[in-house]
């Protein structure tokens, strides 16, 4: 049976990437453009990201040919058209398992998944938990800009409540996907927010998206200047994003705030509230620990804006080791071969339960 299923040779694991400068004569950016056009709306946040995979990828250590970008559907989508790898442009919402079935035939090779929140949210949503809680190695790339943009300006899953579009013209009555929450409550092993606007953020996150082994997420907060142009202004405006934004880096406290200094603690009631830094202990304010196998302090910190006085966290919520799906499953096809439980294909189809239906003749 497992012949038939892949070689019999297995292919070496790819080895951890080699994040270091790149020596001369070594791959650059420019390598990574293709001849295509690249065609988004003028203004679109996809251009800043697009530039920053494009100056991150030579830093991996790793051949273009070992490299491969899937997509489903949606703006954000048209991402392997511009990058100078092997790629796929596949079916709505079916990237993540397109991108399993290679990862675990090829697990030489890096691949990474580029989506957005109507594509993995909606009716990707399922594949795209399954794909969290399995652990496959991945690197998705979740672009919410909390609107459809390719079919011109529908609601989306993670578009708020209240939203007037073409498909909810006196406002969205549902409740908004926080895709951070839902990757942290599937047990993805590594779990980040970051900024198409702020390329040293971007720039680092995926950074360490790329060196996790397993399915690293990143939602990347995209502004849509056509159909939601301005949903992410007071994340990014320097007058404001002080209070609005919070920086997780690990093994520092968790602190934000520009007129009044604030911080994030444990709540007596449970949870985690905000508080000013002179009202409390400096104590009890919370040390960010992202390789904390318990998600569920990342998880409450995914709920900081789900409240009017709300801030929005921006960095990588969880960094935790489990071993990958895909390994899991190669592992235990060798190890089926060299004890004899490898069974024959014919065997498992017909199974212990087929039966003949209607005459018999000999």
């Amino acid at each position: 049976m497992f012949d038939n299923l892949i070689t019999h040779e297995m292919p070496t694991p790819i080895p951890e990437p080699n994040l270091v400068p790149t020596a001369s004569g070594a791959l650059t950016a420019e390598d990574f453009q293709t001849d295509q056009e690249a065609r988004w709306c003028p203004g679109c946040g996809d251009y800043a990201i697009l530039a920053a995979v494009q100056g991150l990828l030579p830093e991996l250590g790793i051949d273009r040919e070992d490299m491969v970008f899937i997509s489903g559907i949606g703006c954000s989508s048209r991402f392997p058209y511009y990058l100078n790898t092997y790629g796929m442009h596949s079916i709505h919402g079916r990237a993540p398992a397109i991108a399993t079935g290679l990862a675990m035939s090829r697990p030489d090779l890096s691949v990474w998944v580029v989506t957005g929140d109507g594509d993995a949210l909606s009716i990707g949503g399922n594949h795209l938990i399954h794909t969290l809680r399995r652990n496959v190695n991945l690197k998705i790339l979740l672009f919410n800009n909390q609107i459809y943009g390719l079919t011109k300006g529908q609601y989306s899953p993670t578009s708020e409540a209240g939203k007037v579009t073409k498909s909810t013209p006196v406002g969205s009555v549902d409740r908004p996907l926080n895709p951070i929450s839902l990757a942290l409550g599937a047990e993805a092993t590594f779990v980040a927010r970051t900024l198409d606007s702020d390329r040293t953020h971007l720039t680092g996150v995926l950074r360490a998206a790329a060196q996790h082994r397993g399915t690293a997420l990143v939602e990347i907060l995209q502004n849509c200047n056509i159909f939601n142009d301005g949903a992410f202004d007071p994340l990014k405006n320097p007058d404001t994003r002080g209070e609005t934004t919070v920086r997780l880096q690990h093994g520092e406290p968790i602190l934000f705030g520009t007129t009044t200094r604030k911080g994030l603690r444990v709540s007596p009631r449970g949870g985690v509230e905000v508080v000013a830094l002179d009202d409390v202990d400096s104590g009890s304010v919370l040390v960010h620990d992202v390789h904390q196998q318990d998600s569920s302090l990342a998880f409450m910190l995914s709920r900081l804006d789900d409240r009017p006085d709300g801030v929005t966290p921006l960095g990588v919520f969880r960094d935790v080791t489990r071993p990958a799906y895909d390994d899991l499953v190669n592992e235990q096809i060798v190890d089926a071969r060299a004890d004899g439980r490898a069974p024959d294909l014919s065997t498992v189809i017909a199974g212990n339960d087929t039966w003949l239906v209607g005459p018999q003749h000999d």
